[in-house]
C-alpha cells in the first residue's frame, strides 16, 4: 500500500497523460492488500480505506494486513519484514516480463500480416 501511495503522489507531480502509467501501477499494487483482505473475509472497501488513511501519515509507513486476523496491524510489531531488495527485484522482474510479452505479441502479430 505504501508503494501505491507514493506512486499516486508522484503521478500528481507529472502533467498530462504521462501520469497514467503511475496511476495504473499504483492501482495494480493495491490488489495485494485487497486480496489479503478478501481472503480474510473482511469488508474490502472499509479496510482499504482505513489502510489508505494510515499510509497518508508518516506513522502509517509500516502498516499492512495481518493475514491471520484480517485486521490492519503494524507489521513491525507482528514481525513481518519485507526487505526492499527483494521487493524491488520482484518489481523489476515483473516489468521486464511484461515488456517481453509485449515484444512477443508484436512479433506474432507481425507474422500474421
Amino acid at each position: 500500500m505504501e508503494v501505491s501511495n507514493r506512486l499516486l503522489k508522484k503521478a500528481k507531480e507529472v502533467d498530462g497523460i504521462e501520469q497514467l502509467p503511475y496511476k495504473a501501477l499504483a492501482h495494480a499494487f493495491e490488489i495485494i492488500p485487497r486480496t489479503l483482505i478478501a481472503n480474510c473475509g473482511q469488508d474490502v472497501i472499509r479496510t482499504i480505506t482505513k489502510l489508505r488513511q494510515k499510509h497518508s501519515t508518516k506513522e502509517g509507513l509500516m502498516f499492512g494486513i495481518d493475514g491471520n486476523k484480517g485486521v490492519i496491524a503494524d507489521m513491525s510489531e507482528v514481525g513481518i519484514w519485507e526487505p526492499l531488495a527483494v521487493k524491488s527485484q520482484t518489481f523489476k522482474t515483473s516489468i521486464e516480463t511484461s515488456c517481453m510479452l509485449l515484444r512477443i505479441d508484436d512479433v506474432v502479430s507481425g507474422i500474421q500480416k
